[in-house]
């Protein structure tokens, strides 16, 4: 099987239990320098502890480099989370997130409807629903106004998936992440970026007024999820392309994450404030009743829990 952004927050997650549960994994990153490039070798440090794990370091957009693997190895699931993440660096770079998450996902897209892939399960965003009121996010919403150029690519790729299903007959599904945090997380995003302030003692910089709410989902919930689906099997429907969202159904306001974070950490919370950048979106809150339908899919892992695990992990790797 391969899982490319195996070196990355979810794909290191979902090829670890997919190896603990005796499964080969083929990974694939090209570690790029987005974050700190050591903390992407300490999660493959934790994958090549497993026999059944190898590595590959290359670019989705190379495109002679992901044929010659295509053609070494008869993938028979691939299972896609690599991508040029995060909403805000996506308005300083968008060419980076074209190469990445249009380009890039093309040449796999391709490999995949060359070499007869059973099932491509790839990683969306809750970003797709864009510039919409109405909460929670269903999958049958529009999804035809994203707020930057991140969430454009990704709505990109689930429509550029759709016409390989229709065209190539090629099943795929794709997964609506929503805010998922917790150990070996990525250290722009609000878990361990709100966590390295309060441990310094500096004041929480909150961009707008706090009061963004977010369905905060715990990594081993995402991992579950995405299990689940790989293990139905691909979709039925015409063409074989379907969407979920996956995520927590608690409705947290930001500022109360951040709270409940500090009193984790015994750390005095300050908040600072900032003016909001273009692209942020007030509310991501998702609608899991299709998961709950087509899986029996229910996250389990409370934003209580979570963040005490989160913190003691926190409080490990930092040392």
């Amino acid at each position: 099987m391969l899982v490319t952004g195996a070196a990355g927050f979810i794909g290191h997650a979902v090829a670890k239990a997919l190896l603990s549960d005796g499964r080969e994994v083929i990974g694939l990153d090209n570690l790029n320098a987005y974050y700190d490039p050591a903390l992407k070798h300490a999660r493959l440090a934790r994958l090549h502890k497993h026999d059944g794990f190898s590595f590959h370091k290359l670019d989705l957009t190379d495109q002679s480099g992901m044929l010659a693997l295509f053609e070494a190895h008869e993938f028979r699931q691939v299972v896609h989370l690599a991508a040029q993440a995060g909403v805000r660096y996506s308005i300083e770079a968008p060419e980076q997130y074209i190469s990445s998450n249009i380009a890039g996902f093309t040449v796999l897209l391709e490999g995949c409807a060359r070499s007869g892939v059973e099932h491509l399960l790839y990683a969306s965003s809750s970003s797709v629903y864009g510039d919409t009121e109405k909460t929670p996010f269903s999958e049958q919403d529009a999804a035809d106004r994203p707020r930057s150029v991140y969430a454009a690519t990704k709505r990109a790729g689930e429509l550029l998936t759709c016409s390989y299903a229709r065209i190539h007959g090629l099943p795929s599904t794709g997964i609506r992440f929503f805010t998922v945090y917790g150990p070996w997380g990525r250290p722009d995003m609000a878990a361990i970026t709100f966590a390295n302030r309060l441990a310094g003692g500096n004041p929480v910089r909150v961009f707008g007024d706090g009061k963004q709410r977010r369905a905060f989902t715990f990594i081993d919930d995402a991992v579950r999820g995405t299990l689940a689906i790989l293990k139905a099997g691909p979709p039925s429907g015409q063409p074989p392309a379907a969407l979920y969202n996956l995520g927590s159904e608690e409705d947290v306001e930001l500022l109360d994450f951040i709270r409940m974070l500090g009193r984790e950490m015994g750390a005095e919370v300050e908040i600072e404030f900032a003016p909001e950048p273009p692209g942020e979106m007030r509310a991501t809150l998702p609608d899991m009743s299709a998961m709950r339908r087509d899986f029996g899919f229910e996250p389990n892992v409370g934003l209580e829990r979570g963040v005490r695990d989160f913190v003691r992990w926190f409080r490990k790797y930092r040392g």
